[in-house]
């Protein structure tokens, strides 16, 4: 009998694969690691797919995984065009944006490899809620030079999937809240949802709070003066305002395990950085407070920090009085692929066609 879903997850040196039931079980799950040497023999990600899907078919079958129990296939969403929130069937359109996507990421793969193995066992393959989601509203677009506008880039599956699970275990609708959701792990997306739609956020590339590995926003002057430095091309630029800055920058680590210990010996300019780090987390959520008109019925913390304790408290310290705040530490990507299928299956959400 048709009864699981198969989820699939690239990653940039593994390919996450697991198996759950219509109710949300979880029966398998299985991170396959890929070694540089192995990686490097591709000119190209995509060139990697093939090998991928082929791992993943052994492993299904090593574990005695009938292809024939599958009712769905769902990857992980790549960086496509705009498209509003939600599950999307994988069609033609969606796999060649998925090919020629401007931005090589792992999470391309995603959609494509779910795409060959659902065609060979004849179901139906998804992706759902990828980082390009964009449910701006007009205003929000706005950037205050003519010619350039805000874009939408954020973790929208663990967003979502974070605001579902509050809406769930408050016995109300999704479509019903607002809340303010903050993603907290190598960068920071932070967004205000009006009626189960996310209709701002700051860009996890291009601004907010500095992060573990990324800067945020930057004052615009000296921006401009480094990058007519000459001391950096614009892809080294790049790479230093996404991959090096935050704590990379301030203390040479982007592991906030041991930003705390050098805290606990005494360092206080790690202290301090920290505390910045902190402060800056608040302050955008207070703006996203503002974006939502005060009107606000919990503020969400997700995340690989928002295990961290004293973050958490610091952040609350500075936004309780907006909204109870509400802690999900991690982010269960696997499930959440799963649970945008279950969501289509139950007749809660329609699926998506990608256009």
């Amino acid at each position: 009998m048709k009864e699981n879903i198969l989820v699939i997850n690239p990653g940039s040196t593994s390919t996450k694969v697991a198996i759950f039931n219509q109710e949300g079980k979880e029966i398998f799950k299985e991170s396959i690691s890929h070694s540089t040497k192995e990686l490097s023999q591709f000119k190209s990600l995509l060139e990697q797919g093939p090998v991928r899907k082929k791992i993943i078919l052994n492993t299904l079958k090593k574990e005695k995984i009938d292809s024939n129990s599958l009712r769905a296939i769902i990857g992980r969403g790549g960086v496509l065009k705009p498209l509003k929130a939600g599950t999307y069937e994988v069609n033609n359109k969606l796999i060649n944006d998925l090919k020629n996507s401007p931005i090589e990421h792992a999470s391309n793969l995603g959609g494509i490899i779910a795409h060959e193995i659902a065609e060979e066992i004849d179901v139906p393959a998804y992706i759902a809620d990828p980082v390009s989601v964009d449910e701006f509203t007009a205003i929000a677009r706005l950037s205050g030079l003519k010619g350039i506008e805000r874009e939408s880039l954020l973790h929208t599956l663990n967003i979502r999937a974070s605001a579902f699970r509050y809406a769930k275990e408050q016995g109300k609708k999704f479509e019903e809240s607002n809340l303010i959701v903050a993603h907290l792990g190598g960068g920071t997306s932070i967004a205000p949802i009006e009626k189960g739609k996310i209709i701002d956020v700051n860009n996890a590339n291009d601004g907010g709070p500095f992060s573990p590995e990324r800067t945020g926003s930057l004052p615009n002057k000296a921006l401009i003066h480094l990058c007519y430095s000459g001391e950096y091309s614009e892809k080294e630029l790049y790479k230093l305002i996404t991959y090096q800055g935050g704590l990379v920058s301030y203390l040479g680590t982007n592991d906030v395990r041991e930003v705390m210990k050098k805290i606990e010996q005494g360092d206080k300019y790690a202290e301090l950085i920290f505390e910045g780090m902190c402060y800056q987390i608040a302050k955008e959520i207070g703006a996203m407070a503002a974006v939502l008109k005060g009107k606000v019925e919990a503020i969400i913390l997700t995340g690989g920090i928002a295990h961290n304790e004293i973050l958490v408290n610091k952040i609350k310290d500075r936004t309780g009085w907006i909204a109870p705040v509400v802690v999900y530490p991690g982010e269960e990507e696997m499930k959440a692929l799963a649970q945008a299928v279950i969501r289509v299956i139950a007749g809660i959400e329609k699926v998506k066609t990608y256009s």
